[in-house]
């Protein structure tokens, strides 16, 4: 089996109150899932449309104390387990998420749901992040749809918006990882720059202030338009041209954290990302 998965945030709300937001289910059906059951010592779990194999509750409490919790989750016939755990620091929390049975290759083949588990727990935990920042949360992925279409608004105007969207240097800040980009129709969008990528993502559409497209390969196209006023940017994500069979979940997973952050970095005076490197 591979090394955990591990993800960092830092909670802008006292360690309590984070431990509350992850036990609580009314809290949970606000930033992790459409259903959620809690009966602590003996039940944890969660299940809905938003949920990878979200048919029913496949969770089983391991371990809940005011610094931990941990519980196995039987993905694709897989009992995999997820820990959370939380440090104090300062005004702030520390949550460190743990999740077992992750595998990249399953983000590239599709061949198992598992393949979602990290962008599926980077977009829980912005949703986590904004739910204590009092802001509106970023939508989450349908895992039974075969659809993706997303409206956010972001407090910017289109230009200033669009330039984030195709300047490589800003993409790579709010996106928390190398991006490289040369903003013309058939230039090349590459993940983690040109060096690195051997089979970059193309530029399809450029429509300054209005629209950017990206075809991402068997992800489909990814469409960014945008619609501005008063100061304000509609921004509307929708994904395309895949196979309808094997929708790309783990992509929109990706996708929408993105659009968490990129919010909050037009949003937050002095952003900086809330998650933790190393």
């Amino acid at each position: 089996m591979t090394e955990p998965m591990i993800i960092r945030v830092r909670v802008q709300a006292p360690l309590k109150e984070v431990r509350h937001a992850l036990t609580d289910p009314a809290l949970l059906r606000i930033w992790l899932a459409e259903h959620a059951e809690v009966e602590l010592p003996g039940r944890f779990g969660f299940w809905g449309r938003t949920t990878p194999e979200g048919d029913a509750p496949h969770q089983r409490l391991l371990h809940a104390d005011e610094r931990t919790l941990r519980f196995s989750w039987l993905l694709d016939g897989e009992e995999t387990t997820t820990e959370f755990t939380l440090e104090e620091d300062g005004d702030a929390t520390v949550l460190t998420l743990s999740q077992t049975h992750f595998d990249f290759q399953d983000v590239i083949t599709g061949k198992s749901i598992r393949g979602v588990l990290q962008t599926y727990w980077y977009l829980a935990l912005a949703n986590l992040i904004e739910h204590f920042e009092g802001r509106e949360l970023t939508p989450k992925v349908d895992f039974t749809s075969t659809e993706m279409r997303v409206q956010v608004t972001v407090p910017a105007s289109p230009a200033q918006v669009f330039e984030s969207l195709i300047d490589s240097e800003a993409v790579t800040r709010w996106f928390g990882y190398k991006i490289e980009i040369e903003p013309r129709v058939g230039g090349r969008f590459a993940m983690g720059g040109f060096d690195n990528d051997p089979d970059p993502a193309k530029v399809l559409e450029l429509e300054p202030e209005r629209k950017l497209s990206v075809d991402w390969g068997a992800p489909g196209v990814g469409t960014w338009e945008l619609d501005g006023s008063g100061g304000k940017t509609r921004l509307t994500l929708v994904q395309s041209g895949f196979d309808t069979a094997r929708p790309p979940y783990a992509a929109w997973g990706g996708f929408l954290s993105g659009v968490a952050e990129l919010r909050r970095y037009h949003e937050i005076p002095d952003w900086q990302s809330a998650f933790v490197a190393g």
